[in-house]
């Protein structure tokens, strides 16, 4: 888990304490990369955590570098092999590392299994979408062609083939998308379970805010790498970016929210 100046500490907490002692297994370990300074209310809450959890690790960062870089400095300093991602305002369901860790068990050869999301406004049970994704290797990773395959919050992965691929990196908004790339072309085997494996706090303007040209550059620079990497053809190349400018630059933020919440989203 990464934080930053602008989370809320009762979020963090509740997020924290969703994925330890609210899990019906509990993790060995839970780092948390601290990414630049912070206030000290956060601060404060967080050694607050560390000092009721003996599980929780926390490395200070001096610097804001971005949660690319701050999860690549943290999964370096994990001692596990089998890692789970969470973001800091999230809340897991009770049961994700178990199901989780059945399905690694169940297929070794798997290196990564995400899973379904709902999206919620103020409250777990005022839900305002759910992101679906495929559940098996090819149609995942037909569906990657096109859209990242993964939830980020919900993946549980091993680490050990994350960094054969190269581990995080930076790339501005699509750290996620561009690291199951790289281990595509790595050969790994992807999963999805059906089952809603965190609630994802969102904002109201969340779906409209997907855009302007710093989104879309990012955006074009992922579709961009697949095609030079022989992954999309050069057509699926050219639709996938005309798609996205006609959405993230042309279309207005109202529209934009609607076709998210529409279209992307049940």
């Amino acid at each position: 888990m990464s934080v930053y100046k602008n989370d809320r500490p009762d979020w963090v907490r509740s997020s924290v304490e969703s994925i330890t002692i609210n899990q019906t297994v509990q993790p060995n370990e839970v780092l948390i990369v601290v990414d630049g300074p912070i206030p000290d209310k956060l601060s404060n809450e967080l050694k607050n955590l560390q000092s009721e959890y003996p599980t929780i690790h926390i490395e200070w960062c001096d610097e804001n570098r971005g949660l690319g870089l701050a999860l690549r400095h943290g999964l370096e300093r994990t001692k596990y092999d089998y890692v789970a991602r969470m973001d800091s305002d999230d809340i897991a369901v009770s049961n994700r590392f178990e199901l989780q860790l059945a399905a690694l068990g169940k297929d070794r050869s798997l290196s990564i299994v995400g899973g379904q999301i709902t999206e919620f406004i103020d409250s777990p049970t005022n839900v305002v979408g759910k992101r679906q994704c495929p559940v098996n290797d090819g149609d995942l990773k037909q569906f990657m062609k096109s859209r990242c395959g993964f939830n980020h919050m919900t993946v549980m992965f091993k680490k050990s083939d994350v960094i054969k691929a190269g581990n995080y990196q930076h790339w501005h908004y699509n750290e996620d998308y561009f690291l199951w790339i790289r281990m595509m072309l790595c050969g790994c085997k992807f999963a999805n379970l059906p089952d809603t494996l965190v609630n994802v706090r969102v904002g109201k303007e969340m779906y409209a805010r997907r855009g302007g040209w710093k989104y879309f550059e990012s955006e074009e620079g992922i579709q961009r790498y697949m095609w030079k990497h022989e992954l999309i053809s050069f057509p699926r190349y050219i639709l996938n970016t005309c798609v996205r400018f006609g959405v993230q630059v042309v279309m207005p933020n109202r529209v934009r929210g609607w076709m998210f919440q529409k279209l992307f989203r049940k």
